[in-house]
């Protein structure tokens, strides 16, 4: 049964993208050799935007200069989804989890069970913010977490507060994960057209509470209520530094 399985956890701080991103594909490949259980890493991110799959670099706005001045990387990945930002006072969370059934074989895991994980991830998040009296929701054929904002003038419109993209290799072994505005600076989402959704409104829990949470204040909850949606055994929140010393003798 899942609630007899082990998930690992980890805070690691802030990480440059491309540690954390050889880093979970380091990870993923001990899940499937059978060297460790399933792992999440919680962290943040320096200034850079990714650019998924389905993504286009139209949808970045700034040009190099701007990006440069700004201290912004860019980078192609692996995931679903358009171009997204990551920066300091982000919360980010990057699920690696066998996510097959045992003995699974196929290039594409089956699409109920991919669209179950996204779900699962909007529900993790949503129940998260739901412990600071926030109401959170998903909206029909948009991936992600979003809240209603008040305004003047009626009606009140729907702001994105939380961003997913995933990949599922061959194996059935999840990557990439969630990124939830804590208290970033939302200035940085006005180089690139979030997600490719032209107008969308982008929004942070600073805009929602007087005072946000710490993003280890969060980590800890997140942990939490991740062992208990994904159906793992509790488990603490493990320092993760020596992870990504590992891995950064391994670059």
């Amino acid at each position: 049964m899942r609630s007899q399985q082990r998930c690992e956890i980890y805070w690691l701080g802030q990480v440059d993208y491309d540690t954390a991103w050889a880093l979970q594909n380091q990870i993923a490949d001990e899940i499937h050799r059978g060297q460790r259980p399933a792992t999440l890493l919680l962290l943040e991110h320096p200034h850079v935007f990714t650019i998924g799959r389905r993504g286009s670099r139209a949808h970045i706005l700034w040009d190099e200069a701007e990006c440069a001045r700004r201290a912004v990387i860019l980078r192609e990945v692996d995931r679903g989804g358009d171009v997204t930002y990551h920066g300091p006072g982000q919360l980010v969370g990057y699920p690696i989890l066998p996510l097959a059934q045992p003995n699974w074989e196929g290039e594409r895991l089956p699409q109920i069970d991919f669209i179950g994980y996204l779900r699962k991830l909007e529900d993790l998040l949503i129940r998260l913010l739901e412990t600071y009296g926030i109401v959170a929701y998903r909206r029909e054929g948009l991936t992600g977490v979003w809240v209603t904002l008040s305004s003047p003038t009626p009606p009140a419109q729907p702001a994105k507060i939380a961003s997913i993209g995933v990949k599922v290799d061959r194996f059935g072994i999840s990557r990439h994960g969630f990124a939830l505005n804590v208290a970033p600076q939302m200035d940085y989402w006005s180089g690139i057209v979030p997600c490719g959704l032209e107008g969308v409104r982008m929004t942070s829990l600073a805009e929602l509470l007087p005072s946000p949470p710490s993003l280890l204040t969060l980590a800890v909850r997140t942990a939490r209520i991740f062992s208990t949606l994904f159906e793992y055994e509790p488990a603490p929140l493990s320092d993760g530094r020596g992870l990504t010393t590992i891995q950064s003798s391994n670059l």
